[in-house]
């Protein structure tokens, strides 16, 4: 109306998909130009960096006169967490006037202070890569990429099918097979040596439960098979039948030689896993092929690979600079007691990572043998779990190394890990080969 205008909707100025001059010729549209910091992309790594909008009243309230109505404020992600850092500090200017209004006197001024940068370690291209690949997933899936190096994390992608939620970095799933570079590593430190043998039956029972290999396991593969062909080949049985090596707490203390334990990673909100400490018979079982309580996230998963090839645990490291408090750390869901473990040694992440490689030279995760550049290392993963309609569906989890990258891909609604997440990783890899 003649008073006031409704925002319809607001664009990017080089929106590629919008015709400015033609939107200038509709009767009763105003163009009205603005800044706003923005993400190179609408989507870009939006689950963790976070939104800005006018601040609500629990912000408000919990300010303590810091934060007023009207203003902008972080609601979510980093840009609620480092909120103060960000938003700056407005000036005051304190004013005397006289009664007639006639005389004014300066009290008081301070100088607005402007908000401070929070520089973030994600990779710009790969993010965006990894965003592209995930966009056609109708159920929540992640691809997270971190260097081993350094522990920076380059790429937190969250498919759409998450509904808005950072999967790669809080999602809680079992990890399936991909939790068996865990398991190998309990199973090294119990004595078994990569060329010892494990029996590989197609099924084992432990407390009337029955465990059985993935459908189409190989036949030639079945019987008395050495180490590193049983978790090449991803021999559930062989694993299961192993669980009497390590106990629960054994196999808790791997995970966290590899990175993978209770506990947020420093400086944004996250969750990595955990491992039962106690648990029955059957559920240690299950524990062994990433299964039963075992429960870890994208994010985690990367740092297992990450921690094989760096030949220690490796910490990841989202945000390079923070300069004012955190109003935010964990992931509030996230529970379980802190758990230690020995340091990896170099033996072990060698013997680790002579097994990854086997399975794609060899193994279950083939479909990576021909990825340019550098030798890759891996390990498939597969998840049974009850569906919302009572049916059993399939987490898809695969995870690599390749010279200083360890990446997670992760779909919550799959075929297998080999079959489904094998393709994204694959696509994803040749995209940070070729720069």
């Amino acid at each position: 109306g003649p008073k006031a205008f409704v925002e319809a909707i607001v664009l990017r100025a080089q929106d590629p998909g919008v015709d400015l001059g033609k939107l200038r010729e509709i009767d009763g549209v105003r163009l009205v130009d603005g800044e706003t910091p923005l993400a190179p992309t609408r989507t870009f790594a939006r689950a963790v960096l976070g939104t800005v909008g006018p601040a609500t009243a629990e912000i408000i309230d919990a300010s303590h006169g810091a934060v007023v109505a009207g203003d902008l404020a972080g609601l979510s992600g980093l840009q609620r967490q480092y909120d103060e850092q960000l938003r700056g500090r407005p000036g005051v200017e304190v004013i005397a006037t006289s009664p007639d209004k006639v005389t004014r006197r300066q009290l008081l001024r301070t100088e607005p202070v402007a908000g401070g940068d929070l520089r973030t370690t994600l990779d710009l291209t790969l993010e965006q890569t990894a965003e592209g690949l995930l966009a056609g997933q109708e159920s929540a899936s992640a691809i997270v990429a971190v260097r081993p190096s350094t522990g920076d994390v380059l790429v937190v992608a969250s498919g759409p099918g998450g509904g808005g939620t950072s999967t790669a970095t809080l999602g809680q799933y079992a990890p399936g097979s991909s939790f068996k570079v865990v398991s190998a590593l309990a199973l090294l430190r119990s004595g078994l040596d990569p060329a010892g043998t494990l029996s590989c039956p197609p099924s084992v029972t432990v407390d009337g439960k029955v465990f059985s290999n993935v459908p189409d396991y190989p036949a030639a593969e079945l019987g008395d098979i050495p180490f590193g062909t049983a978790f090449a080949h991803s021999c559930n049985t062989a694993f299961v039948g192993a669980a009497g090596r390590v106990d629960d707490a054994a196999l808790a203390s791997a995970a966290a030689s590899l990175g993978l334990a209770p506990g947020a990673p420093a400086g944004f909100p996250g969750y990595l896993g955990e491992v039962p400490a106690t648990s029955s018979a059957t559920s240690h079982a299950a524990s062994m092929i990433g299964q039963g309580q075992v429960l870890a996230s994208p994010l985690g998963m990367a740092v297992v690979a990450a921690s094989v090839s760096a030949g220690h645990a490796v910490s990841p490291r989202l945000v390079l600079t923070a300069t004012a408090p955190q109003t935010a750390t964990a992931d509030p869901t996230a529970t379980g007691t802190p758990v230690t473990g020995p340091p990896l040694t170099g033996p072990e992440a060698q013997a680790l990572s002579t097994m990854m490689r086997a399975a794609v030279t060899d193994g279950t995760a083939t479909i990576l043998a021909d990825v340019p550049g550098a030798p890759v290392g891996a390990k498939t993963g597969t998840a049974q779990y009850a569906a919302s309609d009572g049916s059993t569906a399939n987490h898809a989890w695969m995870i690599a190394t390749q010279g200083d990258l360890a990446v997670a891909v992760f779909v919550e609604t799959g075929d297998f890990g080999a079959t489904t997440a094998g393709p994204i990783m694959n696509a994803f890899l040749r995209a940070a080969a070729a720069g």
